[in-house]
């Protein structure tokens, strides 16, 4: 069994990844905001 795990979240604004250790508990997590892309017309 590994000693951790590791999860994406991804956002409308931003993507998150978390570090978890075999009781659940974060170890670690990190935060990067994006910008959002709108289609234009034409």
């Amino acid at each position: 069994m590994p000693s951790h795990i590791g999860a994406v979240d991804q956002g409308t604004t931003s993507t998150r990844f978390s570090i978890f250790d075999k009781t659940g508990r974060i170890v670690v997590w990190d935060q990067k905001e994006h910008c959002q892309i709108f289609n234009k017309p034409g």
